[in-house]
C-alpha cells in the first residue's frame, strides 16, 4: 500500500517523554526546521564543524518530497539541451562525490535515448553528450551511438527504433540519503526528533524561542537557538510566512514533478531517457523487482504541498509517451505506485541558482533567520554546505567538510560492492543472494549490525514479508527513527512494492505494540 495511503500511526520509540522533558527549555548554536534530504544535510555538516543543532520534522525523516524523487543523481539531460556546460560541470562533480560517500546508495546506470526523426538533431545531440563527458571525466563510460538491434535490453522497444545514444548517470535512493544524514549528524552530536512539529519560532533577542508539539502526545517544549534555518522543503514558504516571525514575507512558487512505478514482465534491466513531443524528457529506469519507474512530467501546483499526488492527466501523459516507445503498451491496471514531488522557490525576481536559493535575514542585533529553497539529488549536499556557510557571517567556523567523508555504510571503494555482497554470504551463508544484496544497498557495510549473532535464518526473529525480518525492523527502529509500516517499506526500503496490505497492517501492529510495552516499561 503505497504512502499516499496513510497507514495509522504509532511505532518504537524509546523513552520520548523523558527526552523531551530534558529537551524543553535547551539552547542550540543550530535549530533546523524541516528533516528532509536538505534539512537533514545542514544539521549533518553543522554538527561536523563543531555547532551544537537540533533539527525537528513534524512527521518522519524524508516524508516530503526527499522520497519522491526521479531517483537520478546527475539527470542534467535539461542542462545539456541549453548548453549550460558550468552547471553541467558541477553536476557532475557532485555525482562524482555521491559514488564516492555513499557507494551503496549511490550506482552508475547506462542510459539509451532511443533515436527517432523526430527528435533533437543528431549533431545536436552528439555535440550535447560530448560536453555531458567532458564535463564528468568521472570514469564511467562515454556516450556512444549503439545498434538497438545488438542490444539484448531493447527487445521492449517498438521495431523501428534501430540506433540509441548512450550515456552513463546515476540512480540514487533518495530517501536512505536523507536519513543516513540525519544518522551521520546524530552520530556528531545533534539532536534529531522526528513527530515533533514547530509551531511558532520567535526572536528573542539574539536567540530564537521555537515552540514545539509532539505530534503523538500533544507534549509542548520549548528550545532555543542562536541560529535557526528553515529547510522545510516544499513548505518553506508557509514555514518563513507563517511559522517563523521574519521580518519580510515571501512570495513563493510552487511546481509538482509526477512520477508513477509500472510492472512489467521480464524484470526491466535497461534504462532509458525518452523524448516527448513537448520537450521534456521522461526516464524509464527499472525499479525494484518487476517494476519500472516513469517519470518526470513537471507542472505548477497549487494547495498543500505536502498533499501532492500525482493527478489522472499526469499518469496518462507518462503512459502514454512510455506507449510510443514500447511495444507493450502501458495501462492504468499495470500502476502500482504514483508519487508527486513539489518544489517550493522565491518568486520575488531574486537571483537562483540551479533551482536554489539561500536567503538570510538578519537583523542588526537580532538572532539571524537562513532560509533554503530548492536542490535535488546532485545538488543538496552543495546547497547545505552553502547554507552553513553563511553562518560563519556571524560566528567562526571550520571548513565545509562532507564531500570527503562517506555517509555510514559507504566506507568502502564503489568497485568493492559485489565484495561487500559475497562477503555477507560467506560470513551469513543462510542469507539468500537477493537478501544479501538488497542489505548490502540498502545499509552497505552497516548490514552486519542486523546480522552479527546470527547462525541460521530463525536467529533474525520473524519473517514481515519478502524478506524483511524482526531483526532488521528493530535496527531501524533503534537506529533510524523508523515508527510505522509506511516509514520501514516506502522510505527505509522499498519493499511496499512487494508487501500485500496485510503483511504491512501486520508489521504496524508489532510496531505499536512495541510502542505500548516501552510505555508501559
Amino acid at each position: 500500500m503505497p504512502p499516499q495511503a496513510r497507514f495509522a500511526a504509532g511505532g518504537v520509540v524509546t523513552a520520548v517523554g523523558e527526552m523531551r522533558s530534558v529537551l524543553s527549555g535547551s539552547t542550540f548554536d543550530v535549530a533546523v526546521i524541516g528533516g528532509g534530504l536538505t534539512g537533514a544535510a545542514v544539521a549533518r555538516d553543522a554538527a561536523g564543524r563543531g555547532l551544537s543543532v537540533f533539527l525537528c520534522e513534524q512527521g518522519d525523516l524524508a516524508s516530503g518530497g526527499s522520497s519522491a524523487t526521479s531517483k537520478l543523481a546527475h539527470g542534467a539531460l535539461d542542462l545539456m539541451q541549453s548548453f549550460q556546460l558550468g552547471a553541467m560541470r558541477e553536476a557532475a562533480a557532485e555525482r562524482a562525490v555521491l559514488m564516492r560517500t555513499a557507494p551503496h546508495l549511490v550506482r552508475p546506470r547506462r542510459f539509451f535515448i532511443p533515436r527517432h526523426v523526430r527528435q533533437w538533431p543528431a549533431l545536436f545531440t552528439r555535440l550535447g553528450l560530448f560536453a555531458y563527458d567532458h564535463a564528468a571525466r568521472d570514469g564511467l563510460p562515454p556516450a556512444s551511438v549503439v545498434d538497438l538491434r545488438q542490444e539484448p535490453g531493447s527487445v521492449a522497444l517498438h521495431p523501428h527504433f534501430e540506433t540509441a545514444f548512450a550515456y552513463s548517470d546515476c540512480v540514487a535512493d533518495d530517501s536512505r540519503l536523507a536519513v543516513l544524514n540525519a544518522v551521520d549528524a546524530r552520530t556528531r552530536g545533534a539532536t534529531i526528533e522526528t513527530r515533533l512539529r514547530c509551531t511558532i519560532a520567535e526572536r528573542d533577542g539574539g536567540r530564537w524561542r521555537l515552540s514545539l508539539e509532539c505530534v503523538r502526545t500533544g507534549e509542548r517544549p520549548v528550545v532555543f537557538a542562536r541560529i535557526l534555518v528553515n529547510a522545510g522543503g516544499a513548505a518553506a514558504g508557509e514555514v518563513l510566512n507563517h511559522t517563523v516571525h521574519a521580518r519580510h514575507h515571501v512570495r513563493v512558487r510552487t511546481t509538482r514533478a509526477a512520477h508513477i512505478v509500472v510492472r512489467r514482465a521480464g524484470r526491466p534491466d535497461t534504462a532509458f531517457a525518452l523524448p516527448a513531443p513537448d520537450g521534456q524528457v521522461v526516464f524509464a529506469v527499472p525499479y525494484e523487482g518487476d517494476t519500472l519507474l516513469l517519470g518526470p512530467v513537471r507542472g505548477g501546483h497549487r494547495g498543500d504541498p505536502n498533499a501532492a499526488a500525482v493527478e489522472p492527466g499526469e499518469a496518462a501523459y507518462l503512459m502514454d509517451v512510455a506507449s510510443q516507445y514500447f511495444q507493450a503498451p502501458v495501462h492504468p491496471d499495470d500502476i502500482v505506485w504514483a508519487f508527486a514531488a513539489v518544489t517550493a522557490l522565491p518568486d520575488d525576481g531574486m537571483a537562483l541558482r540551479q533551482g536554489r536559493a539561500v536567503l538570510v535575514d538578519a537583523p542588526a542585533n537580532l538572532a539571524p533567520l537562513v532560509s533554503v529553497f530548492g536542490g535535488s539529488l546532485t545538488t543538496y549536499r552543495p546547497l547545505a554546505e552553502l547554507a552553513v556557510d553563511r553562518m560563519g557571517k556571524f560566528r567562526t567556523l571550520p571548513p565545509a567538510w562532507t564531500g570527503k567523508e562517506p555517509l555510514p555504510g559507504g566506507a568502502f571503494p564503489p568497485e568493492d560492492f559485489d565484495a561487500l555482497t559475497r562477503t555477507l554470504r560467506v560470513a551469513y551463508p543462510f542469507l539468500a543472494d537477493a537478501h544479501a544484496e538488497r542489505l548490502a544497498r540498502t545499509y552497505g557495510t552497516r548490514a552486519s549490525a542486523i546480522l552479527v549473532g546470527a547462525r541460521q535464518a530463525s536467529d533474525l526473529g520473524r519473517r514481515y514479508g519478502a524478506d524483511l525480518t524482526e531483526a532488521e525492523v528493530t535496527f531501524l527502529a533503534q537506529t533510524e527513527w523508523a515508527e510505522s509500516a509506511e516509514d520501514i517499506l516506502w522510505r527505509r526500503s522499498k519493499l511496499g512494492l512487494s508487501f500485500s496490505a496485510a503483511e504491512a497492517a501486520a508489521l504496524d501492529r508489532h510496531l505499536a505494540g512495541a510502542d505500548a510495552t516501552l510505555a508501559l516499561a
